[in-house]
């Protein structure tokens, strides 16, 4: 597909998707502005395991920071929920940026286990430290921002702002993966030793890369806690890392469309499907499984290579 052509795609769908509320109720654009939200927690981790080839287990602590201090700054510090929303990001920053120094100083499974550690280490400090989180009861009592006085509080208005924020944010994340940046990124992930030898600090551009999915995964997070305006423990849990990290692979890892559509598929199954089916984990596990099995490359891409496969065969004599 042409860039024309991908631009005019991408418009259309934007366009349909900013008319689903008047057509949808809203059961359904609550369950879409779900869908957005984990699409961007995907399409940062994303960063990581696509474009950096570093597998992190513990990324949906990020969500966790920027919520939870946005629900703390909200609660006790007499500041609304829009003026709190950048010192929460800035938090954010500063956790993921001591968090990438710690975790990269080993790679594969060493990376992998320090971000469960330090994730753990954040989760049990939210179930612990009562004395800001409220422990297992949760921050609670939050409103929605009003920004230039609009009421977010209907689901309609919110999909909306959502759908602008998140727009934007994959489209940055897109302008920084085709980027230079984003070319040095891969080639630290195929072949660091001779990024290395190049004169590149491979370390460096991934701590960078780290921050960066850091960040964006707290706009997720402010997302979530102006949805939900509650925020308890199980955000930041080994299960919220898994299931994020579960997109990002079903969907299709160092793509930009694949940990959207995987986002997509986990929040289905774990909000529709589960009113249906008691044991959706299970049903989840079997999804995953078939894709493993029959698009190893994630469903993006193997979607992409059946229907190349297809074409082809049909322009055959």
């Amino acid at each position: 597909m042409t860039s024309a052509r991908r631009s005019i795609a991408i418009g259309v769908l934007l366009l349909v998707a900013a008319l689903v509320p008047l057509v949808a109720g809203d059961y359904y654009v609550n369950l879409l502005s779900q869908m957005m939200i984990a699409a961007l927690l995907a399409a940062s981790l994303n960063l990581l395991v696509g474009y950096a080839g570093l597998t992190s287990l513990g990324h949906a602590s990020f969500l966790g920071v920027a919520a939870y201090s946005s629900a703390w700054l909200n609660l006790h510090s007499g500041l609304g929920p829009l003026a709190s929303a950048p010192l929460a990001l800035l938090g954010t920053l500063l956790v993921a940026a001591v968090f990438g120094w710690i975790a990269l100083r080993a790679s594969g499974l060493g990376f992998l286990m320090l971000t469960l550690a330090l994730s753990q280490v954040l989760w049990g400090l939210a179930y612990r430290w009562v004395g800001v989180t409220e422990g297992d009861n949760g921050l609670r009592g939050l409103t929605r921002p009003q920004p230039l006085g609009l009421d977010l509080d209907s689901a309609a208005a919110f999909y909306w702002m959502a759908l602008l924020v998140v727009t934007i944010a994959l489209g940055l994340i897109a302008l920084l993966v085709r980027s230079p940046f984003g070319a040095a990124l891969r080639g630290t992930r195929d072949q660091p030793r001779r990024m290395s030898a190049l004169g590149y600090d491979v370390w460096l551009i991934r701590w960078l890369t780290f921050v960066m999915a850091g960040f964006w995964a707290g706009v997720a997070g402010v997302l979530y806690i102006w949805y939900h305006q509650y925020i308890h423990p199980s955000s930041l849990s080994l299960q919220a890392s898994a299931e994020v990290l579960l997109a990002v692979i079903a969907g299709g890892a160092g793509t930009l469309a694949g940990p959207v559509v995987g986002a997509v598929v986990v929040v289905f199954l774990k909000n529709f499907v589960s009113s249906y089916v008691e044991r959706w984990n299970m049903l989840l596990g079997i999804v995953f499984l078939l894709i493993v099995l029959f698009l190893p490359e994630g469903l993006v891409p193997g979607v992409k290579r059946l229907l190349t496969r297809l074409r082809s065969g049909a322009l055959r004599p």
